[in-house]
């Protein structure tokens, strides 16, 4: 799947929003990319798994894991692909953590799967989380990179659109200078 196919979806399903937006990274841009408005059909979720899976089915993951809220329905999808468990990790008291029963044991091979990558945060702490229990990351896969290939992640990563959408620290923010107020379309509060 070539990233002109998943741009044309993302504007077919009108998943790419222009406006004023609060990031979860705390950055505001001008646009926003609500992959929901996709991956709620199931053919595209799994057919954006099946193209993403290919980069990683030489490392033949046992799990994959996946931030919530967002990576959640791309991460079951790739799980279904790579024939392998599908967790995901949630905040409890402001912290990224395994719950509902969900483990990882020493050793296994886990792939980290978001939706969207801005600064790469949540999927750093996925990472971290998948080695608190001595789970070894093979590799990182995100629907959309909307920082250009800048996010640093410190494991192999892919992503099926790459696109480079400024973002603004609150102070810096040309729209917050010209008296516009943010809205926050993501699911962390």
């Amino acid at each position: 799947m070539d990233p002109g196919e998943v741009a044309r979806i993302f504007d077919q399903t009108g998943a790419l929003l222009e406006g004023h937006f609060l990031l979860t990274s705390g950055l505001h841009s001008e646009k926003y990319l609500q992959c929901a408005r996709v991956l709620q059909w199931a053919e595209k979720a799994q057919a954006f798994a099946q193209a993403l899976a290919q980069n990683f089915l030489s490392n033949k993951p046992d799990l994959v894991i996946s931030p919530a809220i967002g990576g959640i329905i791309l991460g079951h999808e790739m799980g279904r692909a790579l024939a392998c468990r599908a967790l995901f990790a949630e905040r409890e008291n402001g912290v990224l953590r395994l719950r509902r029963g969900f483990e990882i044991y020493p050793g296994e091979k886990a792939l980290v799967v978001e939706d969207v990558i801005t600064t790469g945060g949540s999927t750093m702490e996925t990472i971290e989380v998948v080695k608190s229990y001595g789970g070894v990351v093979v590799g990182a896969a995100s629907l959309v990179d909307r920082s250009g290939g800048q996010a640093s992640l410190g494991v192999r990563y892919h992503s099926l659109w790459t696109l480079s959408i400024p973002t603004y620290r609150q102070e810096n923010c040309p729209m917050c200078k010209s008296g516009s107020k943010p809205v926050k379309p993501g699911s962390r509060v």
